[in-house]
């Protein structure tokens, strides 16, 4: 289970690295077309054989973009532990303590997640009318990622809460700086 997990959260890391990298490229693509596009040089050599008002959709691309790799990244990528976190109650009570402030905690996460998709799917149902201004696509499929990130992040927690249920906070990462696991890897 391991092994798949492991490569399941590769594979996100891609998706997310192949947007970054989707959203590199298109800006390197607007910063060709206005600075190079209408120079002289440029019309010289090649004539007016690219009109740059055709680029008007990379603006409006890497918006999408970013939008997906924020939300993708949160939902599957980042960790509990990469979230700074204010623990200075959390870390003073005792064990069993812990257990049940990480066990409300995610539960109250998970509940205000789940309780918040009918809700915006009303309020972006809407949105199904509406098209782009410059990407030939609607505009739900566009914010259907934010339903992805509510279902996957409450998963987690739901899955949190079972954890702590089960094995007790002990075995978060949540807790002191001085009970996380340190990985080093040997160098073989």
């Amino acid at each position: 289970m391991k092994a798949v997990i492991s490569t399941l959260r590769n594979m996100a890391e891609g998706v997310s690295a192949l947007m970054m990298a989707a959203i590199f490229c298109t800006f390197i693509l607007q910063i060709i077309v206005r600075y190079a596009v209408g120079a002289p040089w440029f019309v010289s050599t090649f004539g007016n054989a690219i009109n740059a008002s055709y680029f008007g959709w990379t603006l409006e691309f890497i918006l999408v973009l970013w939008l997906w790799t924020i939300f993708w990244g949160n939902a599957f990528v980042v960790r509990d532990y990469d979230h700074v976190t204010f623990g200075i109650i959390y870390d003073s009570v005792g064990r069993k303590t812990r257990s049940a402030l990480a066990i409300i905690g995610a539960l109250i996460i998970a509940a205000a997640l789940l309780s918040s998709i009918g809700p915006t799917y009303d309020r972006m149902k809407l949105l199904w009318l509406k098209s782009s201004a410059t990407l030939p696509v609607k505009m739900l499929p566009i914010y259907s990622i934010y339903f992805v990130f509510l279902a996957a992040v409450s998963l987690r927690y739901l899955l949190r809460a079972w954890n702590c249920v089960r094995r007790g906070a002990d075995g978060e990462l949540h807790g002191p700086l001085s009970e996380v696991p340190i990985h080093v890897e040997s160098k073989k």
